[in-house]
């Protein structure tokens, strides 16, 4: 079990935060410096974490005793996993703090730098003078008025491995996580063997066909100019370098009002198709202004969860520069705003050996497995900066992350109130996870969950 030691020098509050965490009166405390003089020890429970809290003795040179106390202090804090420095926000900082401070920041653990006794505005305003101490985690606290405890939890949290839920707990979440299951889901380690499963979707007359053809290098497809030939889907099994790849060239699409009778077949066929496909190919005609009926179609692949790549096809005929259409193509299809954008013209060959880099760039991106403790870092990292709004003066929690899927990545945000978190919100951690991963071409799916309803007070 993890070690989270409280250290600083005597008469900090050290004891009296023992006993807040650990929400009960062990350590005795009084305001004689150096009362704790051995290290007291309590298994205690942080959002459904156990860990092992240590309390030690203050670190002061003032006399023999003492100096033990200390030597016996720093041998607990090396073999402590996080460790906690407190410091009394009643005094100015001062340069044995900051010496302490740095001794312990050399043993490499994560440290915060907690300001005990903050409970006015001058309070505060001395608490700033800390911030020479270049502490990278920095709480405000008073232990007196139980102020500040909340944020300390969530970083001792985020920083204890391994996050695993209470069996007692975990109802909401096992249901979930069985959901999952039973949908079939493939093992992300068996994704490489798989067959890319490609869906080439537009709407009419924009190439589709002929795209199909010169990707396998076979008049596999009928083309002509007379829009929707295409109605039953054209599969196609091809392999280039080594992979298997599963073309299906879908029915153009026409507006509502002029879909009827066998073309209506045709997109419900369409539809399940891209139920089934991991990557959509958004073919669009360059030679042409973008339309209405374009966005409608690029929802598709939003609707399915797909991988997306932005084809401009027919590019020998287009009259506008290329940066001029992407710039114009980001404004009209934010919600795609992650799918790459390549120019090509299908019937002349140019450029489609370059979309199998690209189709298996985005296919590695949608089936991946993010890093775990480089998802949370990034969670809590975007939480610090900007943290959630709160809801009717109560504070919104994200405990940890957990991708639970893959194709798209699926990331389950393990919460206090799940109800709470806007739109917006999602957005702004969507964008921070593309920051730091590599996620081109893919959505990404974040699901607020709630923890377990047992020991969650707040609801």
């Amino acid at each position: 079990m993890q070690k989270v030691i409280l250290v600083g020098k005597p008469n900090v509050g050290k004891s009296s935060l023992f006993n807040r965490l650990a929400k009960e009166r062990i350590a005795i405390t009084s305001d004689i410096a150096g009362t704790t003089r051995d290290t007291n020890k309590a298994v205690i429970d942080i959002d459904g974490k156990e860990c092992v809290l240590v309390d030690s003795g203050g670190l002061d040179d003032s006399s023999e005793l003492f100096r033990n106390v200390k030597i016996k202090t720093l041998n607990e804090a090396k073999n402590s996993d996080i460790i906690i420095y407190m410091v009394d926000g009643k005094l100015m900082p001062d340069d044995e703090d900051k010496a302490l401070f740095y001794e312990i920041l050399k043993l490499k653990k994560p440290t915060a730098l907690v300001i005990n006794k903050v409970d006015s505005k001058k309070d505060e305003q001395r608490a700033w003078e800390f911030i020479n101490f270049g502490a990278n985690f920095v709480f405000e606290i008073s232990v007196s008025h139980a102020t500040g405890i909340d944020e300390l939890n969530q970083w001792i949290f985020k920083n204890l491995k391994s996050p695993l839920i209470k069996a007692d707990e975990s109802d909401d979440f096992d249901d979930f996580l069985d959901e999952f299951n039973d949908e079939g889901e493939i093992d992300p380690e068996n994704f490489d063997e798989k067959n890319i499963k490609v869906g080439i979707i537009g709407r009419v007359n924009v190439g589709k066909s002929s795209l199909l053809n010169a990707l396998v290098k076979d008049a596999r497809a009928v083309v002509s100019d007379i829009a929707g030939t295409t109605i039953d889907p054209v599969n196609e099994i091809y392999e280039h370098e080594g992979r298997i790849y599963e073309f299906v060239d879908t029915a153009g699409i026409r507006k509502r009002g002029k879909i009827d009778g066998i073309e209506k077949y045709a997109l419900n066929r369409t539809e399940k198709i891209l139920e089934q496909a991991d990557i959509a190919l958004l073919v669009l005609d360059s030679s042409e202004p973008l339309s209405e009926l374009d966005e409608r179609i690029a929802g598709l692949a939003t609707k399915f969860e797909l991988g997306v790549i932005i084809v401009l096809n027919k590019w020998d005929k287009s009259q506008i520069e290329f940066d001029e259409l992407c710039k114009e193509l980001r404004d009209r299809f934010k919600f795609l705003a992650y799918a790459p954008i390549i120019s090509v013209s299908a019937l002349g060959g140019k450029r489609i050996h370059k979309l199998y880099g690209l189709i298996n760039d985005v296919y590695k991106n949608y089936t991946q497995k993010l890093q775990t403790s480089k998802l949370n870092d990034v969670i809590e990292d975007a939480t610090r900066t900007h943290p959630i709004p709160r809801d009717k003066g109560k504070s919104v929690k994200i405990y940890y992350a957990v991708q639970f899927g893959y194709a798209p990545p699926k990331i389950a945000l393990i919460m206090n109130k799940p109800k709470c978190l806007h739109f917006s919100y999602k957005r702004y951690l969507t964008n921070k996870l593309r920051e730091n991963f590599e996620l081109n071409g893919t959505p990404i799916v974040l699901i607020p969950k709630k923890r377990g309803a047992v020991q969650d007070e707040e609801q």
